[in-house]
């Protein structure tokens, strides 16, 4: 078993009280991430140990408290997109509703703290849109209206494929299904798959068919007309129990003037 395998496993397993874990970790040179990320991990006993003994004029034989060790960093070298992170309007267009789109450190905070509903989309499969019919149906199943600042997560299932090219295998929203959540009042859509769109492959497949550039990345680009965010690569939705009735945190990490940025969602059920 890979070590991406070990760290995925427990984190589907992670429960304790009423918290759910549903993000995954930014793993170096992970085969789901197109764009690899890369960790050097300096240790407590060579270049943590070298910054210690540097910083304080200190020997390995003073260090009595840590018994000749040092600190222990990570140096990460990532997109902003790698592992479970938001979307923010930046990252689709230089404008949105008209206005400078907003950067992942200009949006309100109270769009990531709000009540979750699970979607079930397990029946899609890889290639097929996720049309609006079906996050109606799929709303109707539940017996559930949705309500301004809802978080609404789409389960299609394809995180059990983390950790391999099956991964990008997955359904895809559409224009049309995303700005028609955006009109309940969504602020902040997330899946449980790599993209929000199709694969990659299947819309340049259809665009190289039919000519119609409006299938190339139309789910993101909607978010030119209508502001709104995306959580990608969302995990463990399977593992919450019910499909409304919790709360969602899903604060993105602040990085200046960026397109999107890690975060670590939890739902307290």
């Amino acid at each position: 078993m890979s070590d991406f395998q070990t760290d995925h496993n427990e984190a589907r397993s992670f429960t304790y009280g009423a918290l759910i874990d549903l993000g995954v970790s930014i793993v170096p040179d992970a085969p789901h991430e197109p764009w690899k990320p890369k960790v050097r991990y300096l240790t407590h006993e060579g270049e943590g140990l070298d910054w210690i003994k540097a910083t304080f004029g200190a020997t390995e034989e003073d260090l009595v408290h840590s018994r000749g060790k040092g600190a222990a960093f990570e140096e990460v070298t990532a997109i902003t997109h790698a592992g479970t992170h938001v979307d923010a309007p930046w990252h689709y267009g230089p404008e949105s509703e008209g206005r400078p789109a907003r950067k992942i450190d200009e949006l309100p905070l109270e769009w990531f703290f709000s009540d979750g509903v699970v979607l079930d989309l397990r029946h899609k499969q890889p290639g097929e849109k996720i049309g609006a019919d079906d996050l109606r149906e799929a709303l109707r199943r539940i017996e559930y209206s949705l309500k301004p600042l809802d978080i609404v997560m789409l389960m299609t299932g394809r995180d059990r494929y983390l950790g391999s090219e099956e991964y990008f295998e997955q359904p895809g929203m559409t224009r049309e299904s995303t700005l028609w959540l955006v009109e309940q009042g969504i602020k902040v859509i997330g899946i449980d798959a790599y993209g929000f769109d199709r694969k990659f492959a299947d819309m340049a497949k259809e665009f190289e068919k039919t000519g119609d550039g409006r299938v190339i990345w139309e789910a993101h680009f909607a978010g030119i007309e209508r502001e709104y965010c995306q959580i990608e690569k969302l995990a463990n939705l399977d593992k919450i129990p019910r499909p409304t009735g919790f709360k969602v945190s899903c604060f993105p990490v602040k990085v200046q003037g960026a397109s999107g940025g890690w975060c670590r969602p939890v739902a307290l059920v």
